[in-house]
């Protein structure tokens, strides 16, 4: 299957209102960088951020501009944008408080641990990536309403743009083509009824993608609000789908799904405070023990991607995910240490047996003694209050399920491969796990999603975030470090190449535009290198005072809007 990743970084600072600009949806283009004073925003899609200005020029907030992007992000960014699927906020309020909102995904009640194996206990991957029984419970809709009472304009008005974009169409870029094209035999495979995705001839560059029965939905959402989505006709047409192939989620589970608000994770790194997301986020968890196992080493020394710099950080990657895959869970549901594993005693230990002069081995290196496409969607915003948000959402594999809903015009994710499918079998991103991660009823699967936010002197400095499954943790550290440590600018951090080790497979992937003199003398320390595609498509907004810099990732259609 192709994984393909979606990214969507939103950056917003507000400082003044402006009257609202029209939006054409047949005739755009996509610009990489913009620096302003007022406000900017950043996403996977330039109508989405042309989108989320508009917002912000009505006299929107930084909330207000989230909520109107993602959905917008529903309609035009298909792949990853969603309402079928769920994610996760980070925020920073004026008045100092982090707050974090848990919208992922549940296991519907009828899930069971061993749903995906057959009865010689084998699994079966193709069920929990492919089709209706892949879906976990929705929460993306759940979590844009838990995030609006901080948010200033009616939903109605920030729904509006994403209905009219579903109902009249929008010119469809020359990679959203490819892709579509990529996806048309699963399209076909997985629905039992024609949708918006597909047509008698490919898709081509500026052709109109128009979603009626999605449009409609959205209507609903606008009119009946959180039931407009998890009861009434909407739902209706959930569990009419599932009944149709062997699909369980049920008018119960989508009643019961609650989003909820949890306790970030913050720490301190050289004077910066990190706020990202806490457990079932395996990012933040991931992200405080890289940051911290590099902190008394100097790596600002070693310089950007010099074999000494791609090394340390590749040994501290591969500490960090043999942690994830032996720790982490739902926190519901499981027990985790998540105060040992981010002490500094720990990470010391962990770092004990690091030899700066050779590869390590994940045969060695095991998780620590103590008595989670790449489909995803990234936003940012930041406003003249001082509120700063940054949020994560996903479909997990390119188009999820690539099922859509019948009636309802939206596809279904595949979060259920999230789940440990059985112990020691990794899911479509290579990640292994344990029985902490298993499937049970109601649990949240383990995320990789790792929204971060950069606070000097309590006041926002960097938004950051990426798609990528498994590889984002790795990206956002590696964004942070290019910035922090070795002191690029916010356009080199993102564009440079990117690497990723994950413990298991036991290899160090690259970009192809990686240093090839430092991959030699990386494989003479004895790593082996896999070069890959694009790793994420981070994307960062900068607050340096009054200037806001905004670059979008050069890895996709990506792009940055401000005024």
């Amino acid at each position: 299957m192709i994984q393909k990743t979606t990214a969507l970084l939103i950056l917003i600072y507000f400082l003044v209102l402006q009257c609202t600009a029209q939006i054409n949806p047949y005739s755009y283009h996509s610009q990489k960088k913009i620096v302003c004073t007022n406000g900017a925003v950043v996403s996977a899609h330039p109508l989405a951020s042309k989108v989320g200005v508009q917002i912000l020029k009505q006299g929107g907030n930084a909330f207000d501009a989230a909520i109107a992007t993602q959905l917008a992000l529903a309609v035009v960014y298909p792949g990853a944008g969603n309402i079928g699927g769920g994610g996760f906020l980070v925020a920073h309020l004026k008045s100092g408080k982090n707050i974090a909102i848990d919208y992922r995904e549940k296991a519907p009640a009828k899930a069971s641990r061993d749903m995906y194996l057959d009865s010689a206990g084998n699994p079966q991957m193709h069920l929990s990536q492919d089709g209706h029984l892949a879906a976990g419970v929705p929460g993306t809709i759940a979590g844009l309403f838990a995030s609006h009472k901080y948010a200033s304009l009616p939903f109605a008005k920030l729904i509006q743009p994403a209905i009219d974009l579903a109902e009249n169409g929008f010119a469809i870029t020359a990679a959203e083509a490819a892709s579509l094209n990529a996806h048309r035999q699963e399209f076909l495979e997985l629905n039992t009824s024609p949708t918006a995705f597909t047509k008698n001839t490919l898709w081509k560059t500026s052709d109109t993608l128009t979603q009626k029965d999605l449009a409609n939905t959205l209507k609903r959402i606008r009119d009946n609000g959180h039931k407009g989505f998890y009861s009434g006709e909407t739902a209706k047409l959930i569990v009419a789908e599932m009944n149709k192939a062997n699909g369980i989620i049920s008018y119960d589970d989508l009643e019961n799904y609650q989003a909820k608000e949890r306790i970030p994770d913050v720490f301190n790194y050289k004077g910066n405070t990190i706020v990202t997301m806490p457990l079932p986020s395996s990012g933040g968890i991931i992200l405080q023990q890289m940051m911290k196992m590099i902190a008394k080493r100097n790596i600002g020394a070693m310089k950007f991607q010099t074999a000494a710099s791609v090394q340390l950080m590749t040994e501290v990657e591969r500490r960090a995910y043999a942690d994830r895959a032996e720790f982490l869970g739902d926190p519901d549901f499981v027990k985790v240490p998540v105060k040992k594993l981010n002490s500094d005693a720990y990470l010391a230990e962990r770092m004990k047996d690091y030899d700066a002069n050779k590869a390590g081995s994940s045969d060695v290196t095991r998780a620590g003694m103590i008595t989670e496409s790449e489909e995803t969607t990234h936003v940012s915003i930041a406003d003249n209050k001082g509120n700063v948000v940054a949020v994560t959402t996903t479909l997990n594999g390119g188009y999820g399920s690539r099922t859509v809903v019948s009636g309802a015009g939206f596809i279904l994710n595949n979060e259920m491969d999230d789940f440990s499918v059985k112990p020691g079998v990794p899911n479509m991103y290579g990640a292994v796990g344990n029985e902490k991660n298993a499937i049970a009823p109601g649990k949240r699967m383990l995320s990789s999603m790792t929204p971060t936010i950069v606070l000097r002197n309590n006041k926002p400095y960097l938004v950051v975030g990426t798609p990528g499954g498994t590889t984002i943790p790795t990206s956002v550290y590696q964004t942070l470090v290019n910035i922090l440590e070795f002191g690029m600018s916010a356009q080199n951090a993102v564009n440079k190449p990117k690497f990723h080790h994950q413990w298991l497979p036991d290899q160090l992937f690259v970009e192809k535009d990686f240093d090839e003199t430092v991959k030699k003398q990386l494989e003479a320390m004895g790593y082996k290198i896999i070069t890959r595609g694009q790793i994420g498509r981070t994307e960062v907004i900068q607050i340096k005072g009054k200037q806001i810099i905004a670059v979008g990732d050069k890895r996709g259609d990506d792009a940055a809007e401000g005024y």
